[in-house]
């Protein structure tokens, strides 16, 4: 099935489970991290949309421990990306498997212009993701 979904470019990062989990105001976007188990695990990642979000986020908790923010369309297609555990990268659901780095770096596949990043910044359990610039 794994090939398939990759055709119709079907990512398999979740969406929040609680949308009460995460606010976007003013060009900012908040995650409470005790209502987000999509995030607990490193290599793990979460896809914010809606709630006027633009764009469309992918928020993960690395494999370095840290949380990062990226727009999630991918520079080659446009389609959204995936959290790759265990490789410190991230990944284009479509076939080409446009692979970046964290920092949005592409380094692999089709993709030759990265991805926007946004930098995040860690309150006790909050997260907060600047938007604007």
């Amino acid at each position: 099935m794994k090939i398939l979904k990759r055709i119709l470019g079907i990512c398999e990062t979740p969406m929040a489970a609680d949308g009460m989990a995460w606010s976007y105001e003013n060009g900012q976007l908040r995650i409470d991290l005790s209502r987000m188990p999509e995030l607990k695990a490193p290599g793990s990642g979460v896809r914010l949309e809606g709630k006027g979000l633009d764009p469309r986020l992918l928020v993960l908790h690395g494999d370095d421990g840290q949380y990062h923010a990226i727009a999630n369309r991918c520079t080659h297609m446009g389609r959204r990306i995936d959290t790759i555990a265990g490789s410190n990268t991230i990944q284009c659901c479509s076939v080409s498997k446009s692979t970046f780095t964290y920092d949005g770096k592409p380094v692999g596949g089709a993709a030759k212009k990265p991805v926007k990043t946004y930098p995040v910044a860690q309150d006790g359990e909050t997260l907060v993701i600047a938007l604007s610039n």
